[in-house]
Formats: C-alpha cells, sequence, structure tokens
C-alpha cells in the first residue's frame, strides 16, 4: 500500500511546531512506499538529541502510523548529508 502523501503532509504540519518549539525541526526525505518506510532527517537541536530516538518512535512515528495510510516505520536517514547520530 502506498504512502498517503497529502496526509503525510498535513501530519507533519502538525507535528514540528513541537519539535521547533524546542530548538529542533523535522524534514521527510524519503520514502519507500513499498516498505512502508518515511525517511527523516532530524535537524536543530534534535540533531545528537539523546532523546531524539525516543522522539521519533513514540512521537513522531505513532502518530503517522495512527494517522496516515501505509506508514510502517518512521527512521532517520543516514544517506542524508550532515546528519549526525549518538549511535
Amino acid at each position: 500500500m502506498a504512502i498517503d502523501k497529502t496526509k503525510l503532509d498535513y501530519c507533519m504540519t502538525q507535528i514540528r511546531p513541537q519539535l521547533q518549539a524546542d530548538g529542533g525541526d523535522i524534514e521527510v526525505t524519503r520514502l519507500d512506499d513499498e516498505k512502508g518506510i518515511v525517511y527523516v532527517k532530524l535537524q536543530g537541536a534534535c540533531v545528537g538529541c539523546p532523546m531524539s530516538q525516543i522522539t521519533l518512535s513514540q512521537g513522531v512515528e505513532r502518530v503517522l502510523k495512527e494517522h496516515v495510510d501505509g506508514v510502517e516505520r518512521v527512521v532517520p536517514d543516514l544517506d542524508v548529508e550532515g546528519f549526525e547520530t549518538t549511535e
């Protein structure tokens, strides 16, 4: 099932202000419709934050899976230049 891009865009506009309030941000970098994966790049204060993985799994992923048809997982896009991880 393909990811509903209209619903995805709408949900991201609802999620982003919460991250921006803490000095961070998030950007969808690519989609894998076949596997239902949304790849994202964390920005600002979210980069390198020890809570970023929890934010992704219990925040962003939970909301998108609940409200956007076709979303199975949300993962950091490690192919994006400048992406930092604490792993």
